[in-house]
Parts: C-alpha cells; structure tokens; sequence
C-alpha cells in the first residue's frame, strides 16, 4: 500500500498565504485561476513536440509497472506512475528523468494546504529570478482524465494552454477538486517533502532532487490507478 508520509518541516501559517494560483507551463509566466477563490501558479517553457533521438522506437510497455526513486536533500520520495490515463506524461517524465534532466533541480513552490512543485531546470542556478518559468524545450499534450486530485497526486504544470505541459510538476499536499479534469494525472508518491516559505511561496532552503533512478516497481507497488 502506497505511504503518504508527511516531512513537512516549519511549514508558515496557510492563513498568511497569498491565494492560491493554478499550475502552469510557459516560459513567459502564466497564471490559470481555479474556479475557487483559491488558486495554484506554476510555469514551464513553450516547446515543440519534437523527441529526442532514439525515443521514437520505444514501446510504451517499456514505461509500464515503472516507479521513479527521487533522491532528495530530504530523503527518497517515490512516484508510482499510472500510464493507462497518461502514457505520454509518463514516458515524457521517465525520458527526461533517464536524461538527468531533474538532476540539479529544486521543489521551488511550497504552498501548504495545496501542492508542492518542482520540475524547472531554471532552479539549478543560485538566482530565484527566472524559477517557475522553464521547461524542457517539449510539450506534451493534456491527458485529462477522472483521477482526483487528492493528497499524493502527481500532476503536470502547463499554462493556459491545455497542451502546454513540458518538465514541471506538482504533488498535492491536500486534496484539492477544483483541478480535477483540468490537469494531466499521472502519478502519485509515497512521500511529501514541506519547507518554510517566505511570502511568495518560495521556500527558505529549497529541497534539491540530487538523481532520479527509474526501476521495476515491486510487487506493493502495483495495482489499480485510483480514480
């Protein structure tokens, strides 16, 4: 059975946080409001549908029964992927994963109550100007599905554009409706990593993903994606 394992640290009071603003994935930076008064804000670059070389060949059973080891300044956190409602979110995460793309990257987003999110290779460097606005030079095209988005859930960033979605990612930290159908599910983790923030949600000491390592998941790892 898959563990939701909370690590929050010194998380900052969710009555002091700004509202809340949708993922979203473009180099020039995006915001999509929910239609609650609350709202989540992600971004990632505008990129072409083009595949790196040697990706063309690959079966999608290759990507099938697949779990990604994040290694993290905070520990492991594990992503079991659901390729039967997002194939292509999770040959795109597991291809940029094998690249080392993530290797480097911070979670740049922490908002209690709501998500965590990470993926933009901006983050590598020490200035937090441009963190929130990069992506991989790909898109991906939305996989909407009936999977909620409820505490554990990986989900992809994109802007406005439903087909915008490239390299960053969000995992919910609370169960929150007003996504759902409205960004590609294709995951969920055993763990989630919260750190203090400073009033726009950035956090103080941001968690770096040192490696992924992509392997066979184990028998308790498997099983139905929920819906």
């Amino acid at each position: 059975m898959i563990r939701i394992i909370s690590m929050a640290l010194t998380l900052a009071c969710l009555a002091c946080a700004p509202a809340k603003e949708a993922p979203t994935g473009t180099q020039t930076e995006t915001t999509v409001t929910t239609s609650t008064t609350s709202s989540a804000e992600t971004t990632a670059t505008p990129a072409t549908a083009s595949e790196p070389k040697g990706e063309e060949k690959r079966s999608m059973n290759d990507y099938k029964d697949k779990v990604a080891e994040l290694h993290t300044t905070a520990g492991e956190i594990d992503i079991r992927f659901f390729p039967d409602v997002a194939p292509n979110h999770v040959k795109n995460f597991i291809d940029l994963a094998k690249s080392g793309f993530y290797n480097g990257t911070k979670f740049h987003r922490v908002i209690p109550g709501f998500m965590i999110q990470g993926g933009d290779p901006n983050t590598k460097s020490d200035t937090g100007g441009m963190w929130g606005t990069g992506g991989s030079g790909k898109n991906v095209n939305a996989e909407f599905s009936t999977v909620k988005h409820k505490r554990g859930i990986v989900s992809m960033a994109r802007s406005n554009d439903p087909n915008s979605a490239s390299s960053q990612f969000f995992i919910m930290v609370a169960d929150y409706p007003s996504l759902d159908g409205k960004y590609s599910v294709f995951g969920k983790v055993d763990k989630i990593v919260g750190a203090a923030r400073d009033p726009n949600d950035r956090p103080n000491s941001p968690t770096t993903i040192t490696k992924i390592v992509i392997r066979d998941a184990n028998a308790d790892e498997k099983g139905p994606t929920p819906k």
